[in-house]
């Protein structure tokens, strides 16, 4: 029998109730992770852990504000307390303010910086004691085409997500030789809740499927393989790295 990609090891991920955390959820139960999903959505999260022991895989469901270090040390606890060590964080937990520079408010500039960038911070420092215990574990960063590229909007958003990519960078660095890797992943436009309302007014017109290549949105589970072949052995010597999914629209 072909060995599970993910078998035996300790995976956190937060925003695990949205459209990309629910596919990399279910897509590392299949493949053998024992899980840790969060989010602060508690009703989804639990429908979330019961389909995912459906599969026959062994979670924990815990309530997380990433933006939180109190809350950050308190799902870390979990973790050590269920099972003792950590091999993949995946910090998915995101929002999106679409405003450009004049129009962006300040409470809500302040609410995506804390959410996307420092919550990603934030849990690389709660759970780097573990995650450097493993000896061989993965961070899988998310970031967003919109961290590699400006679109003259959402920036807030694209703020956060620049930010994101040079945090995945710098600690691929310092960790390197600590059996930890680092790596961002940027997604284009992706059919999940969080740009569902524009899609479906837009469609195939929206302006960024115009200009991907594909002329179509990624599904969820497209930007689920990509975190999984991070997260998994396969990409042993690939830390440092964005891995960009967006159908080429960052291509031309």
């Amino acid at each position: 029998m072909e060995r599970l990609r993910l078998d035996g090891k300790v995976a956190l991920i937060t925003g695990a109730t949205g459209g990309i955390g629910r596919a990399t959820a279910e897509l590392f139960a299949r493949e053998g992770a024992r899980l840790v999903v969060t989010d602060v959505a508690e009703g989804p999260l639990r429908d979330l852990a019961d389909r995912i022991e459906a599969y026959g895989a062994e979670v924990v469901a815990a309530r997380l504000d990433v933006s939180s270090a109190r809350e950050w040390d308190d799902v870390i606890t979990v973790v050590r307390d269920r099972f003792g060590a950590l091999d993949v964080l995946v910090n998915l937990a995101g929002i999106v303010d679409w405003p450009g520079i004049e129009d962006t408010r300040e409470e809500v500039w302040d609410r995506v910086i804390d959410v996307n960038q420092k919550g990603t911070w934030l849990g690389m420092r709660a759970a780097m004691p573990l995650l450097r215990a493993s000896g061989n574990a993965s961070v899988v960063n998310t970031s967003s085409v919109l961290g590699l590229v400006g679109s003259g909007s959402a920036a807030a958003y694209q703020a956060s997500k620049g930010a994101v990519r040079l945090l995945s960078k710098t600690a691929a660095v310092e960790y390197a030789r600590q059996g930890v890797r680092v790596n961002s992943v940027h997604p284009g436009v992706i059919a999940t809740p969080m740009i569902q309302e524009i899609l479906d007014e837009q469609g195939d017109q929206q302006p960024d499927i115009r200009r991907t290549p594909m002329r179509r949105a990624g599904r969820a589970d497209e930007i689920a393989t990509a975190i999984l072949f991070l997260a998994c052995d396969e990409s042993s010597f690939v830390t440092g790295s964005e891995l960009v999914v967006d159908g080429g629209l960052t291509a031309h």
